[in-house]
């Protein structure tokens, strides 16, 4: 097959070539636009990310293709309607990073826990004194984890590591996999009022922008602690400022922030193409909540590890693989 790979980086080229051999590889690190897709109007297959147009103008151009595969999970800019007029099956990468973007979870209710920011700040002072240093145990803790789906359950699998109670708010229950793992089901609200760490693993839509507000914000203890992997909008990012700043809650770790940037899948940030629209008020109240001494932010990146992206590339090669030996998996329904 001739096939059109583009926004790639070099290392991936390399994995490509050796995985897909005595095949026609075209190889760009640019997007794929109706301005440059004549220069590829051969092609049999084409790969591409979530900055690449494939609408009807680029589809008209490619008379010759067969299957597109995208390197992401979402699949907006791809016209799904015009490919299946084509019978061109549309694949995607529906998980690669659930149990990554947990541990990053768990790296920061541990930075938390055990002031390791604190700490190394000190050392890299020459001061080993330990005053104001004193952590506290997860063991026998209660983590509230509000969304118990792919990323959800392996925090759980982690806080029963730790001995921790468990409690999950989903609006789908499992009340066998609730007993198989040992823990349970609650209403927001009570969760919110019963644990001692929040972490939150739900996707933003209409329906969780601001799910954490100043009324959730108050019912959660003055001692527990929020966690946020998942996107920004899903706390009211100024009333947790006014929650962390009166003491309603003890502190939070942040891998994101609200309105950081216009964000559809977390490999945007790796790409060169990624260019970010960014709210100017966010911005200067991303600054305030940087400075606040009870929370840990990280840049975006719990889903940023060698294992995550070769999770990406190698399923995207099965599914060129796939639909070349006539099985083609993990076809956009």
């Amino acid at each position: 097959m001739k096939i059109g790979f583009f926004e790639l980086e070099s290392w991936e080229e390399e994995v490509i070539k050796k995985q897909l051999p005595n095949n026609d590889l075209i190889f760009s690190e640019k997007r794929l636009t109706k301005n440059n897709v004549q220069k590829y109007k051969d092609i049999d297959a084409l790969t591409v990310f979530v900055h690449s147009e494939v609408n009807k103008q680029v589809l008209d151009k490619l008379p010759k293709l067969k299957v597109i595969i995208t390197m992401s999970t979402g699949y907006d800019h791809i016209d799904l309607e015009e490919c299946r007029k084509r019978k061109i099956p549309v694949c995607n990468v529906p998980t690669y990073g659930e149990n990554t973007v947990a541990e990053h979870t768990f790296a920061l209710i541990l930075a938390l826990s055990r002031k390791i920011v604190e700490c190394v700040n000190r050392t890299h002072l020459g001061s080993f004194r330990l005053e104001g240093l004193r952590g506290f145990d997860l063991m026998g803790k209660t983590m509230g984890i509000v969304g118990g789906g792919n990323i959800g359950k392996h925090v759980i699998r982690m806080a029963k590591g730790f001995e921790m109670n468990v409690l999950v708010f989903d609006l789908y229950k499992d009340e066998k996999l609730a007993k198989k793992m040992g823990f349970k089901y609650a209403e927001l609200d009570s969760l919110l009022k019963s644990s001692d760490i929040v972490t939150l693993h739900v996707p933003y839509n209409k329906h969780t922008h601001h799910l954490i507000n100043k009324e959730k914000l108050d019912l959660m203890k003055s001692t527990a602690y929020l966690i946020n992997t998942s996107r920004g909008g899903i706390i009211d990012q100024k009333e947790l400022i006014k929650a962390l700043k009166k003491k309603k809650i003890a502190g939070a770790g942040l891998d994101v922030l609200e309105d950081e940037c216009e964000i559809v899948e977390e490999t945007q940030l790796l790409k060169k193409e990624f260019g970010g629209h960014c709210n100017l008020n966010r911005i200067v109240e991303n600054h305030a909540i940087l400075k606040l001494p009870n929370v840990i932010v990280t840049p975006h990146n719990a889903f940023n590890t060698n294992e995550a992206l070769m999770r990406i590339l190698q399923t995207t090669i099965d599914n060129l693989k796939g639909f070349k030996s006539g099985k083609v998996i993990n076809v956009i329904k």
